[in-house]
């Protein structure tokens, strides 16, 4: 097993650091919002709005982003002369898109109302349009760093932004803002983000930078056009995280919209270390195929791979478990309509570790376009679905889309690796089979520990409890080898 370098265990470690933060302060927010500061119904309607953005935003990118992202990856190898050009293209694309997409946005926040026969989106849309642009250029600076592979800096961006959030957000609704309080602090936290991200652009990556005294000829358009795909996979992605909760407030109302919300914000928790995982390496594959290494890109999947399975198996049959006592310990009563979402999306989780450490790694390995041909049928699917469900089975009939195509959708990919990529899959085969097996041992652990939680306090010794058996049996079986972990990071 080829070891990881420095510059990979430090990006997955910074990274890792980041979704720490992530997890914790976005965690901290939806307990005390939809626990304390707001009710169901305003809970539902601040992240009506922030779905609305969401989609909006995709418009204001356009695989920009990333695809230069891409070529930074590839130029800073061969000819580095190049990467200004390439990130000053790119910044001017994406300011420009901003500024559309946030007049389109302004002008139509009232149809959006009138639609959603919510009267209080056409005012908190023009918060929303804020939201939108800052935040559209946030992300641009963490996804170029990637590129960059200097993830810390992503890191540090995203840090900005996350501490920012809780505090700002929390801040304005205790002073009795309300919904618009809460959009208010996301709008002053991106603007942070945006700045800081900005400056270190500068500073570290255009300012003093070797600079050809022109763009290679088509480099231009070379960008523009892997952005295409890029766009196209990314659309469908933000349409399959966002269309859902629309749907849901169309179909049924914002209250509805919070039950939903909470269920996949939890289960989204749950998957963010294997997200650091998947960011800090996408950009090495990227490198290696350039230097003609694609044996080790292929030892760095299977190890990643590896590791999701082991993790992740066992935590589908865990949140499932405590999704009920969970809820109802820490967000009340009023959020039970939360548990049958939370315990279908425990399959998501899985579903979405696995595709975390495959997309974008496929997009630095040139297969931008698969991925984006697949995403867009399964996407159509889900929407589909969503339609045909929602009215039947309310909330629990949009998770249940959500779970089938996005399992569609994340095997596709692996497919799509397996293409690329010489991976040993007979051996996580193995590793799935026994992640499985110790999967089913701990869930009987706490199947049977669970009458006798009755507090938080119980609940962690439970968790405790069943995170003890899986450590005892993966070690035990040989899957959790602590010795080829340390020779990879070695």
């Amino acid at each position: 097993m080829t070891a990881l370098s420095a510059d990979v265990l430090r990006g997955i470690t910074v990274s890792f650091v980041s979704r720490v933060v992530h997890i914790t302060t976005n965690g901290l927010l939806v307990v005390l919002l939809a626990g304390t500061l707001l009710a169901p119904d305003e809970y539902g309607r601040l992240f009506l709005v922030v779905s609305i953005v969401g989609i909006a935003r995709l418009f204001a990118d356009l695989g920009i982003a990333r695809s230069a992202a891409r070529y930074v990856s590839e130029y800073k190898e061969t000819d580095a002369s190049q990467v200004p050009h390439i990130v000053a293209s790119s910044l001017r694309y994406r300011v420009a898109l901003v500024a559309i997409v946030c007049a389109a946005l302004l002008l139509g926040r009232s149809l959006f109302a009138d639609v959603l026969d919510e009267p209080a989106l056409a005012g908190l849309l023009v918060l929303g349009a804020a939201f939108l642009a800052f935040q559209s250029i946030k992300v641009y600076h963490v996804t170029l760093f990637q590129g960059f592979s200097r993830v810390d800096y992503s890191a540090v961006v995203s840090i900005v932004d996350n501490v920012g959030r809780i505090a700002l957000v929390v801040g304005f609704v205790a002073l009795g803002w309300g919904v618009a309080g809460a959009l208010l602090g996301y709008v002053v936290a991106s603007v942070l983000s945006a700045a800081v991200g900005l400056v270190l652009l500068y500073l570290r990556f255009y300012r003093g930078h070797d600079r050809a005294e022109r763009p290679e000829a088509g480099l231009r358009r070379r960008i523009l056009e892997y952005s295409v795909p890029l766009t196209a996979s990314r659309s469908a992605n933000v349409i399959d995280r966002r269309v859902d909760i629309i749907l849901v407030g169309f179909f049924l109302n914002p209250a509805a919209v919070g039950f939903y919300t909470l269920g996949k914000q939890i289960s989204e928790f749950v998957e963010a270390p294997a997200g650091s995982v998947g960011f800090a390496l996408s950009p090495v594959y990227g490198e290696e195929k350039a230097n003609d290494a694609t044996d080790r890109a292929a030892g760095l999947y299977e190890l990643s791979v590896e590791y999701v399975l082991l993790c992740y198996v066992p935590a589908v049959v865990g949140l499932a478990v405590v999704a009920e006592p969970a809820i109802l310990l820490v967000f009340g009563d009023a959020y039970a309509p939360a548990i049958p979402v939370l315990q279908l999306l425990s399959l998501f989780v899985l579903f979405k570790a696995i595709n975390s450490v495959t997309t974008q790694a496929l997009d630095y390995l040139g297969r931008a376009r698969q991925r984006a041909v697949v995403k867009g049928i399964t996407s159509a699917a889900n929407f589909g679905l969503n339609v045909l469900l929602i009215p039947t089975m309310g909330v629990a009939g949009a998770a249940l889309a959500t779970v089938v195509t996005y399992g569609a959708y994340s095997l596709s990919n692996v497919v799509i690796m397996h293409r690329e990529l010489a991976v040993g899959w007979r051996r996580l085969s193995r590793v799935a089979a026994g992640a499985s097996a110790i999967s089913l041992v701990m869930g009987g652990f706490v199947v049977f520990l669970s009458p006798y939680i009755t507090d938080l306090l119980t609940l962690a010794g439970v968790v405790g409890v069943g995170v003890a058996v899986w450590a005892v049996l993966a070690t035990a079986s040989g899957l959790l080898d602590v010795e080829r972990i340390v020779d990879a990071v070695a």
